[in-house]
């Protein structure tokens, strides 16, 4: 690791921060969860800058709520000119994401889960490997808090060999949380409380302060762990990374090379 560069909020992701740290999106870009799909190929591509994820409305919506407890709004809008109409107006669904900021700023209980330092850094050596993680809200020897907007905050997400799973496990929300407070640990030597402070998308926005029970933690934890030997293997070259042909990198990027049968088209199911 070089002990020349520090790790600051403006070169947080950066190519020399993202060579010298992994971070826990990465990690599930490579290996996936559920219902992120990670795929080995399309990770080193975009590692190598070959690929570059489309930014969805989905994706603008919930940055532009990030942004807002960021402290950088004015700052996503001005590099963001396509939230605006021709008349320099927002458009329907980020004065929809008004409304969901609107909603969280009424609420003592939400304002209190994040009423930590914003953005908070550090760094630490776990699992074989350097960390970087960037916490939402971070209140000393009390509690990390992770800011979600999501469409529906009750919705049943079927997974395939699992069963139902909340959106919170089902993107993986438990092992980011994980890995944030085994970071803070290792720095502070305590194990913090952990929440995520939650908005729907709703036309009337609902809010909720979850709390992760620790054995959920512990669990993501482990799974995170578990796949190291994987994830570093990949990020270091060491194996050669496999195709997912399922994501928008393998389909963009796939070459035919046989006809296929009438029950390959389900192989999904």
């Amino acid at each position: 690791m070089s002990d020349e560069f520090v790790l600051t909020k403006d070169n947080y992701y950066s190519k020399e921060a993202n060579d010298i740290y992994c971070s826990f999106h990465d990690f599930l870009n490579c290996i996936g969860y559920m219902e992120v799909r990670g795929c080995e190929a399309r990770y080193i591509a975009m590692r190598k800058g070959e690929w570059q994820e489309e930014k969805t409305l989905p994706m603008l919506v919930g940055s532009y709520c990030d942004s807002f407890y960021e402290g950088t709004l004015d700052d996503f809008k001005k590099s963001n000119p396509e939230i605006f109409t021709q008349k320099g107006e927002l458009k329907a669904p980020y004065k929809q994401a008004e409304k969901m900021i609107a909603r969280t700023l009424e609420d003592e209980l939400f304002q209190q889960a994040m009423s930590g330092k914003k953005q908070e850094i550090m760094t630490g050596y776990w699992a074989g490997a350097n960390w970087k993680i960037k916490m939402d809200s971070y209140m000393e020897h009390k509690f990390i808090t992770d800011f979600k907007t999501v469409s529906d905050l009750h919705r049943a997400w079927k997974i395939r060999d699992y069963g139902y799973a909340t959106f919170i496990e089902a993107y993986f929300y438990t092992g980011q949380l994980a890995l944030y407070q085994k970071i803070v640990e290792i720095n502070t030597g305590e194990k913090l409380a952990c929440y995520i402070a939650a908005v729907s998308k709703s036309d009337n926005p609902e809010i909720a302060v979850i709390n992760i029970p620790q054995n959920i933690l512990d669990h993501a934890l482990n799974y995170i762990e578990m796949n190291m030997n994987s994830y570093l293997s990949i990020r270091n070259g060491e194996s050669e990374p496999i195709r997912c042909e399922s994501c928008p990198y393998c389909i963009r990027t796939r070459k035919l090379t046989a006809p296929i049968g009438i029950e390959d088209l389900l192989w999904e199911q």
